[in-house]
Formats: structure tokens, sequence, C-alpha cells
């Protein structure tokens, strides 16, 4: 799953899910032949929620615990929500009795759930994250390769998308198992030109494969990912200029693998340098990486 590298979005799709499960309830006693089944389909939304949002609560404290103190972080979190159902009971004891007839209900009902929606859009776009997930990072990363700035946390999270997933034409695969990589022995001796780090990128069905070291450190993830993103960004069919133009001409997968180590080795560590300086978080990150780790002896090293 995706809850903790995309917790924004996933916190969101949990508020949509719970408003469609309140509404169907609501909703129910007007379709007798099929209130049985409308309501169990909003008690599966509700358990998806029930999942969801409190996965995405856990991402979101350990975020907004800057000094360690979660328990703090969630104590006032679950005052905050205690203050707020009480608030919303209170409320309901006063519309409740000006709501009497069905339509004003349903309109009632129909503006509340879009002023829910809202503010929770607006609080989930209002969270700055920085630790880089694959949709900051790949913005941030283009940004440089097109004109040499570092975006600052709070431009990369502005531009990161919390409804849609970040999709490039290219996918990328982080984490796969060797064999999704390489397909022999002669692949990979292929795949390991050049390369001495603690990762192998091959191009495979038309995807971005990394095979990631068992003792790969963070930089070593995100010098993975940052890689993928050049290779994958180099076989879209947009053109491109900056630091990767000239792999565009490259027409052999291993040839363009085997280039983008050696642009790697001019770019990364000015980039990586710039993340810290920005503020970005590079002791950890949230790439989503699969948990396969591969083993190989590396030359040079």
């Amino acid at each position: 799953s995706k809850l903790d590298s995309e917790a924004k979005k996933w916190r969101l799709f949990a508020d949509v899910l719970n408003d469609a499960a309140m509404l169907m309830e609501i909703t129910a006693p007007h379709f007798p032949p099929f209130f049985t089944l409308i309501v169990c389909i909003a008690g599966v939304f509700k358990s998806i929620v029930g999942v969801a949002g409190g996965a995405t609560r856990a991402a979101l404290t350990v975020h907004q615990a800057r000094r360690n103190n979660m328990a703090d972080i969630s104590a006032k979190d679950g005052s905050q929500e205690t203050l707020v159902n009480l608030a919303g009971l209170l409320v309901s004891l006063v519309l409740i009795p000006l709501v009497t007839e069905n339509t004003a209900d349903v309109r009632s009902l129909l503006l509340l759930h879009a002023l829910h929606l809202f503010a929770n859009f607006k609080a989930v776009r209002s969270v700055v994250m920085e630790t880089l997930n694959e949709a900051r990072l790949a913005i941030v990363l283009r940004q440089y390769l097109l004109d040499g700035q570092i975006l600052g946390p709070a431009e990369g999270n502005r531009r990161e998308p919390v409804f849609l997933e970040y999709k490039t034409d290219v996918p990328v695969k982080l984490g796969v198992r060797l064999g999704d990589a390489v397909k022999g022995p002669q692949e990979l001796q292929l795949a390991l030109r050049n390369n001495t780090r603690s990762y192998i990128i091959a191009i495979q069905n038309g995807s971005v494969c990394v095979c990631l070291s068992a003792d790969a450190s963070a930089r070593d993830e995100i010098m993975a990912a940052c890689q993928a993103v050049c290779i994958s960004t180099v076989l879209s069919s947009s053109p491109q200029h900056g630091a990767l133009s000239h792999l565009t001409r490259i027409r052999d997968s291993w040839e363009l693998v085997s280039e983008s180590h050696q642009l790697m080795e001019r770019i990364f560590q000015p980039f990586f340098t710039g993340l810290e300086k920005a503020g970005w978080e590079t002791e950890r990150t949230l790439l989503n990486w699969d948990e396969w780790r591969v083993e190989w002896t590396k030359k040079g090293r």
C-alpha cells in the first residue's frame, strides 16, 4: 500500500468515502427494495475508512511530532476530535427541528458534505511534508534538470497532486526482484556496466525497474529513484531539454542505462546538497520501495 508515502491522498480518500457512506445510510430508507444492499455497501465503505483513516492519521502524527512527542500530538488530536463531535451534536440539536421536509433535508446534507470535503481538502493541502515520496522527488528533480532550481518543501508539496496519481508515461518500479530487472547473466553484466552503486537499474517491459542492495542507505535510495526518474523522463514522448537532452539520442536501452550512471555522477551530489539546504529530509524516505533486496559483488568499492 501507499498509506505512508501517499498519506495526504489516502486521508482525503477516507474523508470522501466516509461522507459517501453517511449519504447512503441516510438515503437508504427512500429505496426500500435496495435498503439492505445500500446499508451493506455503506458498512463496507466505513470499514475501509477505518483502516485508511487510522493509518493515515498515524502517518500524519509522525510528521507533526517534530520533537518525537507522538503521544502528546495524539492526545491533542483526540481532544480536538472530541470537542468537534460535541459541537456537532449541539448544532444537530438545533438543525434537526428546522429540517422537516425531505427536500430541505437533502439540500442541507449536501451543503454540509460539500463544506466538510472542502475543509478537508484545504487541510490536506496545507500539510507540508519534508520527506520525499515518489511524486515530490520527481517534481523537484524535473525542475532541477530544467533550470537548476531546487524547489523547497512548500512549493514541492503545493505541486503534488492529492486527488489523482502522479503518473508518468513510463512507470518506475522500485525494489523489484532481480529476475524482474534482468533476464540472464548477460543482461546482469550489462546492468553492472559503469555501475559501482548499491542498486541495479534496467528497462524491462516498458518500465524502469530498480533492484536495491541490502546495504543501501537512504542516500542510495534517493539516488536510485532520481536515476530511474531521469530514464523514465527520457523514454517519455515529450521533448527533453537541459541535462537530459543528450540522452534522448540513445536508442539502445542498456546504453541509456550506462549513460545515465555517468549523468548521475555529474548531477546527483549538487542536487543532493541542494535538497538538504532547501529543507528536505534526506535521512529517511517515503519512496514506497518494495521489500526485495539483492546482494552482488560491486566493482570499484
